[in-house]
């Protein structure tokens, strides 16, 4: 007998036929631009969103138009490699076939183009395929993109670590073949299909994964239900240290919900890796809240059942046993911008993109000086978490060359600033459904307000982790910043404050509902407070929880919402 308390994503999970549902009979309905009942959820399984301008929804309701319906689709990219000759093949797509002819680098390490519309979606896929790649899994009740720290100098170390990731993001990627025939028109292989690790109605809630390379945080470990700390010995990958539980997202008024910090299980050895992460996904896929989806990630399964219970289990299913944790540091966060070299003596050139998004404007044409490097690069371009682009593996001989290139449209900017390169705000506005306030098109805005605000009070050299996200849903990780906006309706935020740059500390509520402009104020008193009390070199975060300013969160579930 059902349980009727399933959330109805569980219905549609179970007779979505392992992911196909009615997919294929909804493209060729050319009366609608969207997609229609489960499917308009199924397609997230295969890495895209349902979405329509925002900006115009109520002049085409206006018009008895339905909105303007396309997806956002999401490219998998385990560690956020790819080749030139992928790039060129996407960029091209971007510019021909998507309404807004842009690439959005992501903080999950990947692409995502905005704007497709249902005709191209297939195409789309096939192009994928024949580039190499797919969008499987990066939506979903799944285990999405898996992370890698971009690291481009420990190169040797940062091989063995992105090796790692792609055999992860392989192992947990579903196995049904839906993907195959629904978008690149293959025959059904297998009449009976099962999930051996996700299940047949796959995860309770999505899943995140990242390979963390100290001393750099780049990935922000503590937003992952899944983290593998690479420890290295002379130079050579030994293990990991795991950390299980991260996540940022909760629900505005639910005190139910609220970010929590990965809890640390310990260290295996290199060849355990696979049934580690193996045994995590599956205790999580059994063990999850499958009836209400606000609590149904990692993070609130180890807080129901402990942490110690949910490690034994893991350890039971995967027939190891975790060490005591290596000792590690977390010494940085943000991306090397500018040119470094590697100890394979080779250059890389970290390029910064503002949000993530390239596109050509006026002045700054960004997208196509990108493909210009790729046209002549030998290497391979590297994502990063922080939103960013590394040319990376560039010889001496074409090192001048690049360079060259990369100034000439714009992409090494002189006048970039610390503070621009600590910020990152979410898509929000126009394209999310999710959006409450805006975030990537009012970070500038935002930024140039700190950074006055900096220089007024005698400080225009220093700099935080600022981050805007448009809903309490995470995707800025405002929830691991110094200083965090979290969007709450248009033009009114929430303030929080206190968390570290190391990003081992989620900050507190300091101020809730207000409009940007009293924002402002308020940031601008708190930027006047750290100047004149801090301590020499404390950092933002530090001096609010040091003066009393805002209490530290040390047990989410008990004290984050706790009022000072």
């Amino acid at each position: 007998m059902k349980d009727n308390k399933l959330s109805d994503n569980e219905r549609l999970k179970e007779e979505s036929n392992l992911l196909r549902g009615t997919i294929t009979d909804d493209l060729k309905d050319s009366m609608t631009g969207g997609f229609k009942g489960d499917n308009f959820q199924l397609i997230r399984f295969h890495g895209m969103y349902q979405q329509d301008d925002r900006d115009i929804r109520q002049e085409r309701l206006s018009q008895k138009l339905e909105p303007l319906h396309t997806v956002m689709l999401r490219v998998r990219l385990p560690g956020g490699i790819i080749t030139p000759s992928q790039w060129l093949g996407i960029d091209e797509f971007a510019r021909e076939h998507t309404l807004y002819g842009s690439i959005r680098i992501t903080n999950r390490q990947t692409v995502q183009f905005h704007g497709v519309l249902k005709q191209d979606i297939k195409p789309v896929h096939q192009l994928l395929n024949r580039l190499g790649l797919d969008s499987r899994a990066t939506a979903g009740d799944v285990n999405r993109n898996v992370l890698c720290t971009a690291n481009p100098v420990e190169s040797s170390l940062h091989l063995e670590a992105y090796e790692w990731a792609k055999k992860i993001s392989e192992h947990l990627l579903p196995r049904t073949n839906a993907y195959a025939e629904v978008w690149l028109d293959k025959e059904k292989i297998v009449l009976e299909e099962n999930e051996p690790i996700l299940g047949n109605t796959y995860l309770p809630r999505k899943f995140k994964t990242a390979v963390v390379i100290p001393p750099q945080n780049d990935v922000d470990l503590h937003a992952n239900d899944l983290n593998f700390i690479a420890i290295g010995e002379n130079g050579i990958l030994k293990g990991f240290n795991v950390l299980v539980g991260g996540g940022l997202a909760m629900t505005q008024g639910d005190t139910s919900t609220y970010p929590r910090l990965a809890s640390e299980f310990g260290f295996i050895p290199l060849e355990y890796t696979l049934k580690i992460a193996e045994a995590v996904v599956s205790v999580q896929r059994d063990w999850g809240n499958r009836t209400n989806r606000r609590n149904a990630k990692t993070k609130y399964t180890l807080e129901r059942v402990g942490v110690e219970v949910f490690k034994a289990e893991v350890e039971a299913r995967a027939g190891v046993k975790f060490s005591d944790p290596e000792p590690y540091r977390f010494t940085e966060r943000g991306d090397r911008i500018g040119w470094v070299r590697g100890i394979d003596k080779d250059w890389h050139l970290t390029l910064f993109i503002p949000s993530g998004r390239l596109i050509d404007r006026p002045g700054l044409p960004y997208k196509a000086g990108v493909a210009e490097i790729a046209k002549i690069h030998t290497g391979d371009f590297r994502l990063t978490a922080n939103q960013n682009l590394i040319v990376a593996g560039v010889s001496d001989d074409n090192k001048q060359r690049i360079e060259s290139i990369a100034l000439a449209y714009g992409l090494i900017n002189e006048s970039l600033t610390e503070q621009e390169k600590n910020s990152m705000a979410c898509v929000s506005f126009p394209t999310c459904p999710l959006a409450m306030a805006e975030a990537e098109r009012i970070l500038p805005d935002f930024v140039s307000s700190l950074e006055k605000s900096l220089v007024r009070h005698g400080i225009g050299n220093e700099s935080l982790v600022f981050r805007i996200t448009g809903c309490p849903n995470g995707c800025g990780r405002a929830m691991l910043a110094e200083m965090g906006l979290v969007g709450r309706a248009p033009d009114r935020y929430s303030l929080y404050i206190g968390g570290n740059k190391e990003g081992t500390r989620i900050p507190r509520l300091y101020r809730d509902n207000f409009e940007t402009s009293d924002i402002k104020e308020i940031i601008d008193h708190l930027i006047a407070s750290w100047s004149s009390q801090r301590l020499e070199d404390e950092g933002f975060g530090d001096f609010v929880i040091r003066t009393g300013i805002v209490s530290p969160v040390i047990d989410s579930a008990r004290d984050f919402h706790l009022q000072d």
